[in-house]
């Protein structure tokens, strides 16, 4: 990248520590921008560095004086990843597979590695990835500091997979976590969104890749959770599952569950393969947000093709999906994003009945509400499932101006009062419409991750634009 004169000197302000100070805040504007996938607010940074192992982070970190940020396929949407005319540690080049152990099941990688690119490595050894988002564009690093989860069923978060961590301090010290080694520390940093380290190596556990077959099975509010307690929840054959919700009332489940099975392959491919175009997904979407009754369209039509039964594919294939499927034609006038609420299992129903009320009360786009459950995970200091809970994912469009972008925020806010009444909690990997007392109430171990940070960064070195709200 080219340096200007202004460039120059924000890297220079930021070197020594001095881009906090107000009297140089105007001259220290950087011409580096980090976006993020909703092309919504993006922040300016002094400088981007591209580390290639954990030594070149510890020195990257020593030798900055200002605010340190992480960032890895950048599909946070609220400036998770970075910190205003501080430094981003862009942890894409450190993609290594660093050990594998096919018998023992376990895989040690660099934290910038995406999913897809570790499944490219595990299919030919019949193994698989035991829990991880929905799409595999995302960076392992990435997905473990948010504690992502996906469709998996017996298995907990990514967090609850992870065996060992590679990070580096404040300080540029590096250290080792695990659930039994600084364990305060890995409690710290799974689901810490880079408060406390930057994550350079995650050990993983393993499954078996298997074949997997689509049930789908149309439901109602009412009798789901039934469903779902006795078909799915501690059925040995169930791989996948979630239930999606369609406007506009959202009230009629479609639970879509993916089984062990020995049928013969209707995909043969192992993995979804990479580079596709996907114009049938953005038609679809344009028609499901633009046409006259598109979510009657996308009910009746879309929905039953995309979701019909039978089909028999490989483990790997459907974990190995592309978010570019849900990528637009454009960003520019209007985008679309994400929420996700967790609510106690026993307030599902009363909670899916509110949140579409809300959803229809403010007009909101909703394309479609997909439910997945995850069992009691504790372990994360920043944990958002304290018990057992059904998460709520929320999938809209909205426009990008700034007056769309205060409507979006008036209407999160009350989905995330009603998932507090609920007992639950929202994800904070997206937009940063929550106020501080809402934050606090969905976090109330908040305190906790404060005492980690005070003992390692002190200075309070790595930061980004959510903790700079909320810490």
């Amino acid at each position: 990248m080219p340096t200007t004169r202004r460039t120059f000197l924000a890297q220079a302000l930021g070197a020594a520590g001095l881009l906090t100070l107000s009297p140089f805040s105007a001259l220290a504007r950087s011409s580096f921008v980090v976006a993020n996938i909703s092309q919504l607010y993006p922040v300016e940074v002094a400088r981007i560095a591209l580390p290639r192992s954990t030594e070149e982070v510890a020195r990257e970190v020593r030798a900055w004086g200002g605010k340190v940020a992480v960032g890895g396929g950048r599909y946070s949407m609220g400036g998770q990843t970075a910190v205003a005319l501080g430094l981003h540690l862009d942890m894409r080049g450190m993609n290594r597979l660093l050990h594998f152990d096919p018998v023992a099941r376990t895989v040690r990688v660099q934290a910038g590695m995406t999913w897809r690119d570790l499944q490219d490595a595990l299919d030919p050894a019949g193994l698989s990835v035991k829990s991880m988002q929905s799409y595999s564009n995302f960076t392992i690093g990435g997905a473990v500091s948010v504690n992502a989860h996906g469709r998996y069923t017996g298995t907990g978060p990514v967090g609850s997979t992870v065996r060992a961590l590679r990070m580096v301090l404040a300080d540029g010290a590096i250290v080792d976590a695990s659930p039994n080694e600084n364990t305060e520390l890995f409690r710290a940093v799974v689901g810490g969104y880079g408060a406390v380290g930057v994550i350079t190596e995650v050990e993983l556990e393993l499954v078996e890749n298997c074949r997997i077959e689509r049930v789908v099975v149309p439901l109602t509010l009412d009798t789901y959770r039934a469903y779902f307690t006795r078909q799915v929840r501690d059925a040995h054959d169930v791989v996948m599952h979630n239930a999606d919700l369609l406007p506009p009332h959202f009230n009629e489940p479609v639970a879509v569950s993916w089984r062990r099975t020995d049928k013969a392959l209707t995909e043969t491919a192992r993995l979804v393969p990479r580079g596709q175009r996907y114009r049938v997904s953005q038609a679809a979407l344009e028609v499901a947000t633009e046409a006259p009754y598109g979510d009657l369209l996308v009910r009746h039509v879309l929905h039953p093709l995309m979701r019909s039964g039978g089909v028999v594919k490989w483990r790997n294939h459907e974990a190995s999906l592309d978010v570019n499927e849900l990528e637009p034609a454009s960003r520019a006038v209007s985008t679309y994003a994400l929420q996700e609420y967790f609510v106690p299992v026993a307030r599902f129903e009363s909670f899916a009945r509110e949140m579409a009320a809300v959803i229809r009360a403010h007009g909101a786009q909703v394309l479609n509400v997909s439910v997945r459950h995850t069992k009691a995970d504790p372990v994360p200091l920043l944990a958002w499932a304290k018990e057992e809970v059904f998460s709520f994912v929320v999938y809209y469009k909205q426009q990008t101006s700034a007056s769309a972008c205060a409507a979006v925020g008036e209407w999160t806010r009350a989905m995330i009062a009603s998932a507090l009444r609920h007992g639950g909690r929202y994800y904070l990997p997206y937009q940063l419409h929550a106020t501080k007392a809402q934050f606090e109430q969905a976090y109330p171990d908040i305190e906790a991750l404060r005492r980690v940070k005070r003992a390692l960064d002190p200075e309070g070195k790595f930061s980004n634009a959510m903790w700079a709200r909320y810490l």
